[in-house]
């Protein structure tokens, strides 16, 4: 696939599909009118404000503010690159995805690569099975625990100890040893090149999708490392990637929470007496992208640590990687566990609802993080809570402008004594930060078409019967874009709202265009006015063209060429913008 998909193709695309059973094959939807409604799946709620709209197909939550096509919601909710959601959406479809051309060059090909990793996954699945080979696999496997029902759940595997596995069976040509290459399966020294896992109990790691993206591989003899991963590809990189997420989708139609520990093992033993919600990092510390994604999946998470101090000190860097995510909306908890033992271990010895007192025992983020900041200080003296307060500004500047970190200041306020809160001001306060300040904007005579347009598409009709083309020599910001809509849906007036939405995809203005087509300003105007609405609005923005072109026309001639009445006219004008000057002045 080298070039740019066809606007064309994803009109159409949008109209074979029904978001409708899209979203409901996610999420379980209720009528709700002529539209559908769920609990969104973006923000923690309890009263469904998520609404899917068949007749525009579109999606829209009035809570969080989350909104767009099939293809957004399969971007949001699936986490998926633009390319991805459509061949997605058209793998459902049933039709082949085109190529415009090779003028605009899209990423490259990876298909090979997934098919390449999914064909090693298989081998060494198939070589645990051979219990002449895999013996000490099998023995290794049998004495953690695990039965042959979770191996078989998880695809674990076994790489022999042969140099030249893989490289024999999948690199028959200077191509296929290139690919093994870059997907990692293979290593290189002294211009050799030879399996980089042998003699391994091998984890495939999944992406959300369920394609192997890259291998984890446990040595059983001796020698080091003990865990060893695949290395950095155009397909895996650590710091995104969960072990153990696309097998907890997969479980539970509802996540509600995400158990996260540190070994593939954990994950599956976990699993294995029914905790189907627990993932692994790769060998790395929790990243922003890992929280990112965690925070979009689930409304709690809950990060397993060891109780010792190395345990703590990679919980503290867990929660000052959290710092900037944290708003309150979703929940974030630590689990320390009793010193020598893993969640492997303690699942085995309590069994399931031993390790749900556990978890259900979690302390809060905010707990965690007062507990640490007083266990560095002598809170009976008066230096020490001031070096409390001073400890703790770094963090709170960190975390989002809101009532959560202003919860978090007023706990510090009170641990210290203060009597006002210390809250850092936010770079955008001062003016803005007013109650006046805060009311919603009204939207400019432009951004009203714009918004009433992208939301009703179907009245480029009543546009262009009934409107004059005056406001187009307009030269307020946004016309331009205003034109080209209009032109646009002129051109194909059987454009849907979710189908418009996605021709602008490419827009510098994209995101403010959807953010328009959802504004809290179509939500005031009753479904049997939009039209006059939308027409009200060109017909205001031509009398406020002609009315400039007559300014600019008439600022033109010399003073000497004005008219008695136009002089009159003016002095008037002025004594009126004087008066109200010297009102607003008192």
């Amino acid at each position: 696939m080298a070039g740019r998909i066809p606007p064309e193709f994803i009109d159409d695309l949008l109209a074979r599909t029904d978001i409708v059973d899209l979203v409901g094959s996610r999420l379980q939807l209720r009528k709700a009118g002529k539209d559908y409604q769920a609990r969104c799946p973006f923000h923690d709620e309890k009263t469904p404000s998520f609404t899917v709209s068949p007749d525009k197909q579109f999606y829209h939550c009035f809570g969080c503010g989350a909104h767009g096509s099939a293809i957004g919601f399969l971007m949001e909710y699936d986490r998926l690159p633009f390319r991805e959601a459509v061949e997605e959406l058209a793998q459902r479809a049933g039709v082949p995805v085109p190529d415009a051309g090779d003028a605009v060059p899209a990423g490259p090909d990876h298909g090979p690569l997934y098919a390449l990793l999914e064909r090693a996954a298989t081998l060494y699945r198939e070589q645990l099975r051979d219990v002449q080979r895999a013996g000490r696999a099998v023995e290794y496997l049998k004495s953690r625990g695990l039965t042959g029902e979770i191996a078989a759940a998880f695809d674990l595997g076994y790489a022999p100890p042969r140099h030249d596995f893989l490289m024999s069976t999948l690199g028959a040509t200077a191509e296929q040893r290139e690919r093994l290459m870059t997907v990692g399966l293979l290593a290189e020294s002294d211009g050799r090149r030879y399996d980089r896992f042998r003699d391994r109990v091998m984890f495939p790691i999944r992406d959300r999708r369920g394609r192997v993206i890259g291998f984890g591989g446990r040595l059983l003899g001796d020698g080091k490392p003990k865990y060893l991963n695949s290395p950095e590809t155009p397909l895996f990189r650590k710091g995104r990637e969960l072990y153990g997420l696309f097998e907890a989708q997969k479980a539970n139609r509802k996540l509600g929470s995400l158990l996260i520990v540190e070994g593939y093992l954990d994950v599956i033993a976990l699993a294995q007496f029914g905790i189907t919600n627990a993932v692994a990092t790769l060998g790395t510390a929790t990243t922003a992208d890992h929280l990112q994604q965690l925070l979009r999946t689930v409304p709690e998470l809950v990060f397993c640590f060891d109780g010792d101090r190395a345990g703590r000190s990679a919980a503290w860097k867990a929660l000052e990687t959290a710092l900037p995510l944290v708003t309150g909306h979703q929940s974030i908890r630590f689990l320390f566990l009793p010193e020598g033992e893993d969640p492997d271990t303690l699942v085995r010895a309590q069994g399931a609802e031993g390790m749900h007192r556990l978890v259900d025992g979690a302390i809060p983020l905010s707990e965690f993080l007062f507990d640490h900041l007083t266990e560095q200080v002598d809170m009976t003296s008066i230096d020490g809570r001031a070096r409390l307060g001073n400890l703790a500004k770094p963090l709170l500047d960190r975390m989002p402008v809101g009532l959560y970190r202003d919860l978090v200041a007023n706990r510090i306020a009170n641990l210290t004594g203060l009597t006002s809160t210390p809250t850092p001001k936010s770079r955008s306060t001062g003016r803005r930060g007013s109650v006046a300040s805060q009311r919603p904007m009204r939207l400019s005579l432009v951004a009203q078409a714009i918004a009433l347009l992208l939301d009703h598409p179907e009245l480029v009709t009543r546009v262009v019967e009934q409107a004059d083309d005056r406001w187009r020599r307009s030269s307020n910001p946004g016309i331009d874009v205003l034109a080209e809509l209009l032109n646009m849906l002129s051109a194909a007036p059987g454009l849907t709202k979710a189908a418009l939405l996605e021709r602008w995809r490419e827009h510098r203005h994209f995101a403010y265009l959807q953010r328009l087509s959802v504004d809290s300003f179509l939500r005031d105007i009753a479904e049997e006015d939009v039209g006059a609405e939308l027409i009200g609005a060109l017909g205001r923005l031509s009398e406020e063209a002609v009315k400039a072109e007559h300014s600019r026309r008439f600022n033109l001639r010399s003073t000497t060429d004005w008219s008695p009445e136009e002089r009159a006219r003016l002095e008037q004008e002025a004594r009126v913008a004087r008066r109200r000057g010297e009102d607003s002045a008192d």
